[in-house]
């Protein structure tokens, strides 16, 4: 997960150089009808994890929702870096607190037996592992 904002954003708030300040900021939250609350947004650093309940105007259910209100200025958000490299790269978002990024090893698939599998699933299969 990486913490972003445009550089709109970080000219008119400045730009946090703590998890604790996030406090201050406008924060671009996320729930999922799945979760019972607001994701807190994690950190880690030196070897320590911990979690920041942020506050901020908006609260969305997908995070290509909350990259384009991140990408209009609206405030901070934490994504995966999947969803943001291209918008780094491209300058449109700035990295913040990358020191206290939280590393993501990737995506795993879990599926029960390599028997009785349908093309569909194969062909899935093979699109993710050529990814």
């Amino acid at each position: 997960m990486v913490t972003v904002a445009s550089p709109t954003y970080l000219n008119r708030y400045g730009v946090p150089r703590r998890p604790e300040e996030l406090i201050a900021h406008r924060c671009i939250n996320l729930r999922l009808p799945t979760h019972g609350g607001l994701y807190p947004w994690e950190f880690t650093h030196d070897g320590s994890e911990f979690r920041v309940r942020v506050q901020g105007p908006l609260i969305m259910n997908s995070s290509l929702l909350i990259l384009d209100a991140c990408l209009a200025g609206v405030g901070l958000a934490q994504v995966t870096d999947v969803h943001a490299q291209e918008h780094i790269g491209s300058g449109a978002l700035q990295e913040v607190l990358a020191d206290w990024s939280e590393f993501s090893p990737g995506y795993h698939l879990y599926y029960p037996t390599r028997r009785q599998q349908t093309a569909a699933f194969r062909v899935v299969l093979e699109a993710l592992r050529s990814e």
